[in-house]
């Protein structure tokens, strides 16, 4: 391990979070960006009716589906090496999608990731999940708010809940990273321009998807993915039992690639 990987998983143990300064090159950026562009007016995206969402937020779901530009966001060499060290190798992909901010948006209310499972809290993290700006965040422009420390709280926000916070400013190419634990919110806009991020988040092998990866991806999407992307998105084993199929690997069962099972079980034989 780095000093700098040992620093910022540091970070995340104590205060919840950390920031990745300047990881991600400017040409994936920009492709991102129009990438999203496209989809918006491809797909008739407008923002949802619900606070919680965002009622001047656009707010695109499923990216994995969408084309080769956002395979390569869930493995980021840069990114993703933090998110092992807060869960374990084992993880999966929860969700991708992207949240853009308009102008005039409110703050959204406070909340954990993982405040829907039902375990006592403090508990160890079983979400991490990563904000990467396409844009600059500024506290004008609704960075993410954090309250820094309340991972380790006993209790998950209710609502409505104010409280202070600190916004996640980072400029553009930099990466947001918190454990789903702590409480945050998006926070309100105050600019003429979008802020906009891409929300790629993750959980432990254990614990249930967000978005349903498995039949939110068409099989033959799937098999293009690479090694590691099949695994993050549920074509995986977790610790050698979680996820087989009548005891095969679901690459093999599902998208017929051969792969090398390992199952707990085999460590037992006469």
């Amino acid at each position: 391990m780095t000093d700098e990987l040992a620093e910022h998983l540091r970070r995340v143990a104590e205060d919840g979070f950390t920031i990745l300064e300047d990881v991600i090159e400017t040409s994936l950026l920009d492709a991102i960006a129009s990438d999203l562009d496209r989809l918006e007016v491809e797909l008739g995206i407008v923002p949802a009716d619900n606070l919680f969402e965002g009622v001047r937020t656009v707010r695109i779901y499923n990216l994995l589906v969408h084309g080769s530009t956002f395979e390569s966001i869930p493995v980021h060499p840069r990114v993703l090496p933090v998110v092992e060290g807060v869960l374990d190798p084992g993880l999966l992909i929860s969700s991708l999608s992207s949240i853009a901010i308009g102008p005039d948006e409110a703050a959204q209310m406070l909340h954990a990731d993982d405040q829907l499972i039902p375990l006592p809290r403090p508990h160890v993290p079983i979400i991490c999940n990563t904000m990467w700006a396409i844009t600059d965040f500024t506290e004008a422009n609704g960075a993410t708010r954090l309250v820094p420390g309340s991972h380790l709280w006993a209790n998950a926000p209710g609502y409505p809940e104010d409280h202070k916070t600190i916004p996640a400013e980072m400029s553009r190419g930099s990466v947001l990273v918190w454990v789903g634990s702590l409480w945050h919110g998006g926070g309100a806009n105050m600019t003429s321009e979008r802020r906009t991020g891409i929300a790629m988040n993750y959980c432990a092998g254990f614990i249930r998807q967000q978005e349903n990866q498995q039949l939110g991806i068409p099989v033959e999407i799937a098999r293009r993915f690479s090694p590691r992307l099949q695994e993050l998105v549920g074509y995986s084993v977790y610790q050698g039992l979680i996820g087989h199929i009548d005891k095969a690997h679901p690459r093999e069962a599902v998208l017929g690639t051969a792969t090398e099972s390992n199952l707990v079980w085999d460590a037992a034989k006469p």
